[in-house]
């Protein structure tokens, strides 16, 4: 039989074809991707023209045939290899606005990620600034930029210097101290300071710094223990021109102080960096955007020329304190602990209180006003003001009322006005176009500004509304508690409430309550300028004080917080509470003591390799000698919140005195009609006279406390006040999404869920 051709064909192609592989079912792997991550903050949020970027490399793609470009530009040389398969490099000369970072490797897909950069002198989330603005003498440009300067200085071993001192290098002193840090290196305590200007104002960035040695973000000196500390302030001022950043614990009371430690010089010592800015000063810039935004752009700075962090600690006094808590509210991720001391919550709930001690005082302190046949006695005046001496009142509004909010007093980068002049002080009858130095105006961005209706004659010749009024007393019954308990009578408490008055947008007193604008109120609250403790969950907090001398910084504020923390999770594990004898703040030593217990309490939480929620871990993983504690006859003793407040006596305020919530959180009340049956636990009950005299001073109605407050509400997290088509955005407006592989290296992996809210 002849064979087939086809057949002949197949059986000589036989071997040949057994020998090819079979790709549709043994396909070879498919190349890993090159993961582009910038390490230094949100990649949308970079400043000042440079990034730290990573480049994660994988399996079976060589290292070294990594090549980086941004744009059209080479910068692999940037890149050094560090440990695993991973490249970090500096890189620099981003151009402003959007920039791409393209990773490519042979036998590997490409990687990219988009860096969003903003100038060094911002703004990058704040939103536009003012036009009047004075650089310093020194500066380079309109944004006040100069390159930064580095000096050294040391600690020495001589205790009566408790400050550091200055240390040169080529002719060293003899009485330099040495100190081991927690990771058991010892070094010289000498310290390097880098002081410079970011945001249009003064930074400093301070560490235990080897002279003559590199220092490098991909390799830093060994002694740093990649922790940070974060110093405040207090007061709460508006500034237009460059500060001094703060350092010390207690707003400078304590500064220079022989035998007493601050926090900040402990922390050197064990090896943490230490930052400041000018505008994390509240009594400089009382702005919780600006003062977020500075100390990211500083931690940004230091990720990216000293190298990554674990987690950072704030600490400071009063306004240090509400710097801290209203950042934590309004940009969770920035902090993961807090120290403060002389607290308060944020700066418009004691704003509110401190304005009915204004207009309380201008009664009291004026008996011509007082009707015939009424008469005030000082522990009467102390009743309604919710405190034990009206002290308490004249301080609060003589050292942070006044000056707040007065538009016309002096403050940084303003002069004496001058008719015509726009770019000087603002004067209602002379230069109503001028600069105001209140803090509303600082705040416009965030409060926004008061409508055209209400326009006075000088906002009208400014041709646009001030900032807002964030805060009421229309409905307010000034006296409630003391007309219940028979302490003042029913001529007293009507006359006071029929004269106690308001403010104006100038803070000039008005017969008239203060009505408040309605959507000021509401952006206070949604911008974080009150702080409803609604995101700090994630965050560690040591809170320690002592009794208030009649300096207005009572422990009732530090209640306040806890309260407010209780309502919004069911609890209060995340937080401790401190007292102790010293005014103020308890113990001259608590702030070193409070920094290495929160020390102790991250590290744990940065070792918890669990599953929990974050929050979770923050409660569970608080060191049990971490309590709430009492000290009693200078014994310490763990107690409880309630033994706390039985031992400090809590002060209150006018506005609970009048019936609102212990709290004090409510700054507009809502209204329920005024209701003679109301007042039935009067033994002897107002004439017919005075309760016609009530009803014309209320024609609303008067507060009803169990309804939350007029635009009462939780803070939005990450907000920015640029709108989308340029200007401002009043109220702000939510960021996006952080970008993927973003910012992790400003904290350690842990806690970098935060930062993606």
């Amino acid at each position: 039989m002849r064979a087939r051709p086809d057949l002949v064909i197949l059986a000589l192609l036989l071997p040949f074809l057994v020998s090819i592989p079979v790709t549709a079912t043994t396909a070879a792997p498919a190349p890993g991707r090159l993961a582009v991550e910038v390490l230094s903050n949100r990649a949308d949020l970079i400043s000042g023209g440079d990034a730290l970027v990573g480049v994660r490399v994988p399996k079976g793609v060589k290292v070294g045939s990594v090549r980086v470009k941004v744009g059209k530009r080479d910068v692999t040389k940037r890149f050094t290899r560090t440990t695993g398969r991973r490249l970090v490099g500096l890189v620099r000369g981003l151009d402003l606005g959007r920039n791409v970072v393209r990773a490519t490797a042979l036998r590997a897909k490409p990687g990219r990620a988009v860096i969003v950069n903003h100038p060094n002198g911002g703004p990058v989330f704040s939103g536009p600034r003012t036009k009047h603005y004075r650089c310093q003498a020194t500066a380079r440009d309109a944004r006040c930029n100069q390159p930064a300067t580095y000096d050294y200085l040391y600690r020495s071993t001589d205790p009566l210097q408790s400050d550091l001192q200055p240390y040169d290098p080529r002719n060293p002193p003899a009485d330099v101290a040495t100190t081991t840090t927690d990771k058991g290196v010892t070094v010289p305590f000498v310290v390097r300071r880098e002081q410079g200007f970011q945001d249009r104002d003064r930074y400093t960035i301070l560490t235990l710094f080897k002279p003559g040695k590199a220092w490098t973000a991909v390799a830093p000196q060994r002694q740093w223990n990649h922790k940070l500390l974060v110093t405040h302030g207090g007061g709460c001022g508006a500034s237009y021109a460059p500060g001094e950043p703060p350092l010390v614990d207690y707003s400078g009371t304590l500064d220079g102080v022989p035998g007493v430690t601050s926090s900040y010089l402990t922390a050197l010592g064990k090896g943490f960096a230490v930052v400041s800015t000018a505008l994390d000063n509240t009594g400089h810039n009382c702005d919780v955007a600006l003062n977020a935004e500075s100390v990211m752009m500083a931690k940004e700075r230091l990720v990216e020329h000293y190298g990554t962090l674990r987690y950072t600690i704030g600490t400071g006094c009063s306004g240090g304190s509400i710097a801290q808590h209203t950042v934590a509210n309004a940009y969770p991720g920035i902090y993961q602990g807090l120290i403060t001391t002389c607290s308060y919550p944020d700066t418009f709930t004691a704003g509110a209180q401190f304005a009915d001690y204004h207009l309380l005082r201008l009664y009291f302190e004026d008996p011509s006003r007082w009707a015939p046949g009424v008469a005030w006695l000082p522990t009467q005046m102390a009743q309604v003001e919710g405190h034990a001496s009206h002290l308490n009142a004249v301080v609060a509004d003589e050292g942070l009322f006044k000056a707040a909010l007065n538009p016309v007093h002096e403050c940084a980068g303003t002069v004496a006005p001058k008719a015509g002049d726009p770019s000087t002080r603002y004067d209602p009858a002379t230069n109503p176009r001028g600069v105001r130095c209140s803090v509303l105006d600082l705040l416009v961005n965030q409060l926004g500004r008061r409508p055209k209706s209400v326009w006075t004659p000088q906002e009208k010749a400014a041709g646009h509304g001030f900032g807002g009024l964030p805060f009421a007393n229309t409905g307010v019954l000034y006296g409630l508690s003391a007309l219940k308990a028979g302490t003042i009578t029913p001529a007293q408490f009507v006359d006071l409430n029929a004269k106690v008055g308001g403010l104006d947008v100038d803070s000039q007193p008005t017969a008239a309550r203060i009505a408040g604008d309605p959507a000021s109120i509401a952006n206070a609250y949604r911008t974080g300028l009150i702080d409803e403790a609604n995101h700090l969950d994630e965050v560690a907090m040591i809170n320690h004080g002592g009794p208030d001398p009649g300096l207005a910084h009572d422990y009732a504020h530090a209640f306040w917080t806890e309260e407010r923390l209780q309502a919004d999770q069911g609890h209060t594990d995340n937080r401790v509470m401190w007292f102790g004898p010293t005014p103020l703040i308890g113990d001259v030593s608590w702030a070193t003591e409070a920094l290495t217990k929160m020390d102790s309490w991250l590290s744990a939480v940065e070792k918890d390799g669990s599953r929990k929620a974050l929050a979770r871990k923050v409660v569970d993983d608080r060191p049990a000698d971490v309590t709430d504690r009492c000290v009693v006859d200078a014994a310490a003793q763990v107690c409880s919140v309630e033994q706390l407040q039985a031992l400090q006596t809590r002060l209150s305020t006018p506005r609970q005195e009048a019936g609102g919530p212990k709290a004090n959180d409510t700054v507009a009340c809502r209204l329920q009609p005024l209701d003679r049956a109301d007042f039935d636990f009067m033994l002897v009950p107002f004439t017919d006279e005075e309760w016609a005299t009530l009803q014309s001073i209320y024609p609303g109605g008067v507060c009803d406390w169990s309804r939350p407050g007029i635009g009462q509400g939780p803070a939005q997290t990450w907000l920015r006040y640029d709108a989308r088509g340029g200007g401002p955005a009043y109220g702000g407006r939510n960021l996006p999404a952080v970008p993927a592989r973003s910012a992790t290296g400003v904290v350690s992996p842990v806690w970098a869920p935060m930062l993606r809210k």
